[in-house]
């Protein structure tokens, strides 16, 4: 089992056991697409989903990361071994992002130095926390080690859903929650919801989807199989209800 790269918001680590679960039976499919990737944690935790394992997400710093990681793993390490936790350099890293000029090595290793030290993983914040760096540049060989086999994506979820849809495909969806969006970097609207559910109805293969527990999403996939999970919360105390949807 390998875990993700980066701490990042809506990560599934919490939940991957019973996402899992949820999977229909693997003779069912012969490939396996994540259409939000995010930081790979469903992926990451089995050695194999399918001969064919597409990572897709519309977030080109993190798919240049997850890029960087599987091609050029030795020489992102060597960058981020420059780095280390302080407030100055993490808000040089947001502003680095900014600007153009940097090779794609350079930005990988700034977006990871911004992901693993930020507050809650949300990428704006620093986190004030002592954690080095050290074991989170170790574990990138593990992760680029699983990558080795994965088609890397950037697409957007129609194009993607489009290109790799078969009667044998299947598709994990985990979209920025309802009334969440703001916390992602990609825009993403409540049209893309109402599209992104017309796709999924359409689609020769399979998918399970994750969602946060709204009326509007219940509503909105009423017609599907929906299971009622809940997890803890990873940034105050207390459950967080989420949805998990099939159409098998």
């Amino acid at each position: 089992m390998t875990n993700s790269p980066i701490p990042r918001i809506g990560g599934k680590r919490l939940l991957r056991k019973t996402i899992y679960d949820m999977f229909p039976p693997p003779e069912r499919y012969d490939r396996y697409i994540e259409v939000f990737g995010g930081g790979g944690w469903v992926l990451l935790g089995k050695d194999k989903h399918a001969p064919l394992e597409v990572y897709n997400d519309a977030d080109g710093e993190l798919v240049n990361l997850m890029r960087c990681i599987k091609y050029h793993e030795g020489e992102l390490r060597k960058e981020i071994n420059g780095y280390f936790n302080s407030r100055e350099m993490f808000f040089d890293a947001i502003a680095q992002l900014q600007c153009r000029g940097f090779t794609d090595i350079q930005r990988a290793a700034r977006y990871f130095l911004k992901m693993r030290i930020s507050y809650g993983a949300n990428g704006r914040e620093f986190g004030c926390s002592s954690k080095p760096l050290q074991k989170s540049i170790e574990y990138l060989s593990t992760v680029s080690e699983r990558l080795s086999s994965v088609v890397i994506e950037r697409k957007n979820y129609d194009d993607l859903i489009k290109v790799y849809d078969r009667p044998t495909a299947f598709f994990y969806c985990d979209p920025p929650y309802y009334k969440a969006e703001k916390l992602y970097d990609v825009p993403f609207d409540e049209a893309d919801h109402l599209q992104l559910k017309q796709y999924l109805s359409n689609i020769k293969g399979l998918f399970l989807l994750s969602y946060n527990d709204d009326p509007f999403i219940r509503e909105l996939y009423k017609d599907y199989h929906i299971d009622a999970i809940e997890r803890s919360n990873n940034l105050s105390s207390g459950k967080y209800k989420e949805l998990l949807i099939r159409n098998y």
